[in-house]
Formats: C-alpha cells, structure tokens, sequence
C-alpha cells in the first residue's frame, strides 16, 4: 500500500484497481502482439514490480499474523471453537458469536452492528452451514475498516519549494506516543526522506529528554526549549528549522495531560493555528495514538481529541501486546477515524501502515 498520497489527487476508480495475482495474471494471458515484442523491458518490470508488491503483501501478512497472536486467540480462535460446536447458524449461534466479539472489545454497538451484517451475506448466499463463516466474517471485517482518507496527506515527491509537510501527533501519556514518533521518523528516514522532530510536550523534562534519545538513535535532529517554555514557540522555531534546512517531513510531539482537558486542548489549539499561520499550504497531519491495551477507553480517550484537534488518523499501539484488539473495530465503527498505521512490536521497524485487507486475513485466517 502506498505509503504517501499527492494532495488533492483524484481516487483511482474502483473498477481500476487490481491485486498483483490478478495483474499478473493479466500479463500472462494477454497476446503478444508486433508491437508488444518491442517492450520485453517494460514488460519485465511491470511483472517485476508486481511480484515486489506481492511479496510485501506476503511480508505484511506474516507480520500482522504474528502480532496479532494474542487477539487471534481470543477472537477467531474462540469462534472457531463455536463453528466446530454449532454446526447451524441459528439464533443461538449468533447470540455467542456477538458474546465473542463483546468479550474482544469490539464494543455492545459494534458487535451488534457486525453480527447483522454477517447474518444477512450469509442469508444472501443461503448459507446455513457454520463451516463457511469465517470468510464471511473476514470479508465484514475489512469493509467495516476501509475508510477514505487511510493514506498520508504527505507530499509524494521531493521537497523543492523548503515547506515541509507536518504531522502533529497528539495523545495521552504513556499511550506510546514517543516511541510511535521515533518509529515514525525511523520509517520515513529510510524511505529517504529528510525529518526533523519537535519536542512540544513542555510540561515534561522526561518528554524532551526521551525523545532527544530517540531523535539520537534514530538519526534525525530535534528542536527543542527548556522544561516548562511555551509549546507554541517551541512549534514557531520548528517550522523556522524546517523551511531553514528543507526538511520533507517535521513531526510535533504534543502534551497529554487529559486531566487537565481545558488548558490541554486550548494548547494543542494554539499549535495548530499557528502551523496554519506559518504554513497555510502545506500538507498536514494530526495522528492520534491510542493504546490498544487500553480497550474501550481509547474510545472515550479519541473522542476527546477528535472535538478539540480534528484528528486525521489513528495510530493504535501496542496491538501485539493485547488479546483485545477487536478495539480496533469499534473505534473504526465509532469513531468513523481511519486508523493509518500499528503498532505490531517493539523495534523501530514494528509500526506498519495499516491494510484492511492484510489486517482481516492475518485476523481469520487459518
């Protein structure tokens, strides 16, 4: 899945888009014509290209297959247990099959929601045998999390004109929001990109301290002020910096005090007018991180941000390290939010974009 997307770019039709499989497929079956033998090359790299991308699907399957061990237990694996004992898909059957899911944190709402639209398909297909189901569920599943708006509203190609594009990341603490950064940053780094971070958590010497360690190990430099300075100067210098040393990319850590909502979204307020003020073109981001582990409260915790920051994304955390990452789901139904990228690990290089497609497979699959 393409990682960056041209702002303002027209969507592709849906009767255009193609998996690799059937691209190649394509290649293969189409007739050579005159014309055609004289673009062996172009051939072999459009055929080339297609196996890269399906070989990163593959990539990307067995690592969301991995870090999603522990809600694959308790989700699929619970069901599986109930398709194996209820052989007809009765009322019985969808009653547990909602209990399942409730007891994932997919949420009361979302689970009914799901259930619904699962037990009408299979009454589309007439299937009455329980055996079939998981395909069906999986299906539901990747609809219910495709959203518009799941890539980046970065720039695609170099940064020629010296405005960076601009992503502030906002959260609570201790939701993983630093380290997100520095994955982040990681990520875009190796994608040849120039990045620059922002130590706007204030309020916190820990906050500036550990992600000037992360800003160090990753590589990439870091403005930052003295414990307890205004956050909107530390975001003035910052994009300052970042139009001085061209940088394609400028991440702003943010305060997380929900205690204190007031002042925390009048602060977090204030960054985001001036980012508009010193930068009213460019491409911007507010990614929200929420920690899966958290379960229904991530909901509350995002609607909070959604009101006072207009959240464009979601990044869910620590996804590897909880059996209920059906949350993901109701914040997807709730929230209506699309989630761009998890967290499946520790490493910096374990925070992926996320793939409906790849998530629902890697979920339900054998």
């Amino acid at each position: 899945m393409a990682l960056f997307k041209r702002k303002n770019k027209k969507q592709d039709h849906p009767e255009q888009e193609s998996s690799s499989e059937q691209l190649l497929s394509d290649v293969e079956e189409l007739p050579l014509t005159e014309e055609d033998h004289h673009s062996d090359s172009e051939l072999d790299s459009f055929t080339g290209e297609a196996q890269s991308k399906q070989k990163g699907k593959r990539g990307l399957f067995e690592k969301f297959k991995q870090g999603l061990s522990k809600t694959r237990n308790n989700l699929s694996g619970k069901i599986n247990e109930l398709v194996h004992i209820s052989k007809k898909l009765d009322d019985e059957f969808w009653e547990e099959l909602e209990e399942i899911l409730i007891q994932a944190d997919v949420g009361v709402n979302t689970s009914l929601e799901l259930v619904e639209r699962i037990r009408q398909t299979a009454r589309k297909q007439k299937i009455s045998d329980s055996s079939a189901i998981m395909g069906i569920i999986a299906e539901e599943v990747r609809e219910m999390l495709t959203h518009p708006g799941s890539e980046l509203e970065l720039r695609e190609d170099d940064n020629l004109d010296g405005t960076p594009a601009v992503i502030m990341v906002v959260g609570v603490n201790g939701a993983g929001k630093t380290t997100s950064i520095a994955k982040l940053a990681h990520r875009f780094k190796n994608e040849h990109k120039r990045v620059l971070l922002a130590a706007a958590d204030t309020f916190r010497a820990a906050a500036i301290d550990q992600l000037q360690i992360w800003a160090d190990r990753v590589g990439v430099e870091l403005v930052k002020h003295q414990e307890g300075a205004d956050p909107g100067a530390v975001v003035f210098d910052a994009l300052s910096a970042a139009k001085a040393r061209k940088a394609d990319i400028l991440i702003i850590d943010t305060a997380g005090r929900l205690q204190n909502k007031t002042n925390l979204m009048k602060e977090i307020s204030k960054i985001k007018k001036i980012i508009e003020r010193e930068m009213p073109q460019v491409p911007r981001e507010v990614l929200l991180v929420l920690d899966a582990t958290t379960g229904q409260n991530a909901i509350s915790q995002a609607r909070v941000f959604q009101e006072a920051t207009g959240v464009s994304g979601i990044i869910l955390s620590k996804l590897d390290g909880t059996a209920k990452g059906g949350i993901i789901l109701a914040i997807a139904s709730e929230l209506k939010i699309p989630v761009k990228f998890v967290g499946i690990g520790e490493g910096l290089d374990d925070i992926k974009a996320f793939d409906p497609e790849v998530f629902a497979r890697a979920l339900f699959a054998e």
